[in-house]
């Protein structure tokens, strides 16, 4: 497909809710149904699913030099921030998502606070966290994930702070005019294993990219996505 989608996950390796939703993708364009032929007649995708191997086999968010990757994006000290800048470089995507866990005690900012199961983000490019065409990409896209997350997990979305961070790999690449999309799994009452939020990230990455051919993100969104409530402690 023309459409080139660039897809991350486990950048801090005791996050491994969002491995498993990218596996569960992988093997969903692996299989022979009208979604796979379409979303392959679409997209190419590049998929990075444990970019951080050492911090995995230990349970740790650092990686095996104790360097946080997510914070690696401009000095690119670490061999899989080189890594995952090289992919960035060579394969030109179109768009990014950035695959994340979140901790158990976060929850959505509202009257009634429940765990924040999926939070989203489009990083802010800039200090000023203004929005421009490319973030309205991923606002867009993350509006379509959220719609149809509310009819599994009402009031179980959250979106997460936008400070800007030059040093993060979504800002960075937010601000070298990629649309990024970051999806952070959290809780879901009494599922310690996150199998259940392994499913609505799988059905988020989904919705989102299907939301993208169809071509059904042509109307501005961006009121939308600022009513998701944010994430709380």
């Amino acid at each position: 497909g023309k459409t080139k989608v660039l897809l991350w996950s486990q950048m801090h390796g005791n996050e491994s809710t969002t491995t498993k939703a990218l596996f569960d993708f992988l093997n969903l364009l692996n299989g022979n149904s009208e979604l796979a032929k379409e979303l392959l007649s679409e997209f190419t995708f590049c998929c990075l699913p444990m970019l951080n191997p050492d911090g995995a086999l230990i349970y740790t968010r650092e990686n095996a030099n104790k360097v946080d990757l997510n914070r690696d994006a401009q000095n690119l000290t670490q061999p899989e921030s080189r890594l995952l800048r090289s992919a960035f470089e060579i394969f030109k995507p179109d768009y990014c998502y950035n695959l994340h866990d979140q901790r158990t005690i976060y929850g959505v900012e509202a009257e009634d606070v429940k765990p924040a199961t999926v939070s989203f983000l489009a990083p802010a490019y800039n200090e000023n966290r203004d929005i421009n065409e490319v973030r309205t990409k991923a606002i867009q896209v993350i509006v379509a994930m959220n719609k149809i997350l509310q009819g599994f997990i009402p009031n179980q979305v959250g979106r997460f702070d936008d400070s800007f961070n030059i040093n993060c790999v979504g800002d960075t690449f937010q601000f070298l005019n990629v649309p990024t999309i970051l999806i952070e799994a959290g809780h879901y009452q009494g599922d310690y294993d996150r199998e259940m939020t392994r499913k609505f990230v799988f059905i988020a990455l989904v919705e989102g990219l299907k939301k993208i051919y169809e071509n059904d993100i042509v109307i501005n969104k961006i009121e939308d996505y600022m009513n998701i409530p944010h994430n709380k402690i």
